[in-house]
């Protein structure tokens, strides 16, 4: 009996299964015939109403976004003087779609309406607004017009306030935008650099900060609903603002000097400019930051492409596109950083601080020159063809006398010699926070190739290349106790609200000489400015140290010179370093140190002063 009850419950399982499986056959078939009649549907209503929904979707896409630009950060001098900025400018925006699509009886007086307005404020033809109606109907973004000022903007929204004069000229709108500025348009112009599109630094702090300067653009998204636009903007991120080392005022200083001895010596002598590069830095030997760096002949920074200051617009028009590059390439180039040279006599105290450093010199030597040297048969003269006769190591100095340095140099021998120049910095990049800083490995002797002519030579400044920014930064180390500090041409990096986000230090990179050898070299070089060589730049009322140097340039006997001076305030115990390069005086006669000195002193005696440089009695 059991096993029959269970097979009748079998059967009964059975037949409730194959009902169930029937609904869902059911039910399944009916829900695909549903989507099948929807998809007929939904491929009936695109069908017929394609375009309709199309234009939609287009004008979605169309007010879907915009960026909003960021405001480029500002460069200041070292006193907060703006010296770089951006302003903002607005461009003038079409939307010949919306002003199209009024009522057709509306239309003309609309594009009167547009006409009208955008002539006052802008002064745009009307042929702008007939070209944008003939070749950019659908068009919801036709710029008319860029850069217009806060001023004309301000005029056209007094329009759009007029609402019952004006009404159509809402498809016209203002798109902000920024601008680069430099208010002091030549000033320092290759050590800030200037921009291209794209807020991209050419060169200059503008190149070499360029992404601390620039911010993140933000974005304006929308969609068209019921012929209103529903916004949702995302702010732009600006810029952060650059500090620099340089002083305005100083710089000021320094380019009227430069360029008044150019503007003196244009038609001296020779045709041309006054010299083929002029150039001058000014330091804090105590901390390596760069107050004025400038060089001649300069560029406006407004209009970094313009050669009319320095061509006739009859040679500009002769000259090919490839000439005017290179034209410009040369202005944009910062001989301060960029350019190696001889240093000729500057290179005399590395040479005599070497020497007293590793124990070589005691102080106390005194050598004989006659005029001139016979070194592996070669016959190399001293500046004083008659011979200085005996001189001391401070005679050596201040009266620049070529023997004293070979004598110093072949007592020192190649090698260590060969060591102090990389001490010193020669060959090295000094990592100057500033753009095309040239890799000068190339520009001096091996060690084994630094034989006896060689060392001879390079005892004082000749055979071979260093940057001003590398003998400079070297040459404040011998005056500050031996501290080689990497000179930098910025102080600090702001935010947006000035507040101070990072200071940069001085860095202090490496020990060169003790303090009794900065004390022995700066004993020398005072001498130079009583009694030597450098005399002719001694500004009155301050003790100074410093010292000159006439490189004759290769191929040599051409006459050609580059004349240097670099010297410091007071003599004991330095506040400021000055360094001049005079590169090919238009003169017959090149190698005459006073073009440099006097350049130089004149420079001196207005920066001091302003310094405030600390006076003291001048001890012949």
């Amino acid at each position: 009996m059991a096993i029959r009850k269970r097979k009748k419950k079998s059967s009964i399982g059975q037949r409730f299964s194959e009902k169930m499986r029937k609904k869902l056959v059911l039910l399944f078939g009916l829900i695909v015939l549903a989507f099948l009649g929807l998809i007929v549907k939904v491929t009936i209503i695109s069908a017929n109403n394609r375009d309709k929904y199309t234009k939609i979707v287009l004008d979605q896409q169309q007010y879907g976004s915009r960026t909003i630009p960021f405001k480029r950060g500002d460069i200041l001098d070292t006193n907060g003087t703006v010296i770089a900025t951006s302003e903002r400018v607005y461009n003038v925006i079409l939307d010949v779609h919306v002003m199209l699509q009024k009522d057709e009886k509306d239309i003309p007086e609309t594009i009167r309406q547009v006409k009208e307005v955008v002539a006052d404020c802008f002064e745009i033809e009307e042929s702008d607004i007939d070209e944008a109606v003939e070749q950019k109907k659908d068009s919801r973004y036709c710029i008319l017009k860029k850069r217009v000022t806060y001023q004309q903007a301000q005029k056209f929204n007094k329009y759009l306030e007029n609402k019952e004069e004006y009404q159509y000229v809402s498809c016209v709108w203002l798109e902000e935008d920024y601008v680069r500025t430099y208010p002091y348009s030549t000033l320092a112009s290759d050590l800030i650099g200037f921009i291209v599109s794209g807020n991209v630094g050419s060169c200059g702090i503008e190149a070499s900060y360029n992404s601390i300067l620039n911010g993140t653009d933000g974005r304006e998204y929308g969609y068209l609903e019921d012929s209103s636009v529903e916004r949702t903007v995302k702010s732009a991120v600006n810029g952060h603002t650059v500090v620099s080392t340089i002083d305005i005022t100083l710089q000021s200083i320094v380019e009227k000097h430069i360029l008044a001895f150019n503007e003196e010596h244009r038609n001296q002598g020779r045709p041309g400019e006054g010299s083929k590069n002029t150039a001058v830095m000014i330091m804090n030997p105590n901390t390596g930051a760069i107050l004025a760096e400038a060089s001649y002949p300069n560029f406006d920074l407004n209009s970094p492409r313009d050669l009319t200051k320095y061509y006739s617009e009859a040679t500009l028009e002769e000259m090919t596109a490839e000439k005017k590059l290179e034209e410009m390439n040369s202005l944009w180039n910062n001989f301060c950083v960029s350019d190696t040279f001889e240093p000729g006599s500057t290179m005399k105290p590395f040479t005599m601080a070497a020497a007293l450093e590793n124990g070589t010199l005691s102080g106390s030597e005194v050598y004989q020159c006659n005029g001139s040297k016979v070194v592996a048969g070669t016959t190399i003269r001293c500046n004083n063809r008659n011979g200085h006769g005996p001189q001391t190591l401070s005679d050596g100095i201040a009266n620049s006398c070529n023997v004293v340095l070979m004598d110093v140099a072949f007592a020192l021998g190649a090698n260590e010699f060969r060591r102090y120049e990389t001490v010193f910095g020669f060959g090295q990049k000094t990592g100057i926070d500033l753009p095309g800083e040239l890799d000068t490995s190339w520009a001096i002797f091996s060690a084994d190739k630094l034989g006896p002519t060689e060392l001879a030579t390079s005892s004082f400044g000749q055979g071979f290349n260093v940057t001003m920014t590398q003998l400079m930064s070297g040459f404040a180390s011998i005056i500050n106790g031996g501290n080689y500090y990497e000179p930098h041409v910025v102080k600090q990096i702001l935010d947006e609200g000035g507040n101070v986000i990072e200071n940069k230090n001085p860095v202090l990179k490496k020990k060169t000489v003790s303090e009794d050898t900065s004390e022995q070299m700066k004993s020398y070089m005072a001498q130079t400015m009583t009694k030597g060589t450098g005399r002719n730049a001694q500004v009155a009322g301050y003790t100074m140290g410093g010292k000159t140097g006439t490189a004759e340039k290769i191929p040599r006997g051409n006459g050609k010179y580059l004349l240097s001076f670099i010297g410091y305030a007071p003599a004991d115990n330095p506040e400021v370093l000055v360094y001049v390069i005079i590169d090919e005086p238009n003169a017959e006669q090149q190698a005459v140190s006073k073009y440099v000195t006097g350049l130089a002193r004149n420079i001196m005696e207005e920066a001091f002063p302003y310094l405030n440089i600390t006076k003291q009695e001048v001890t012949e």
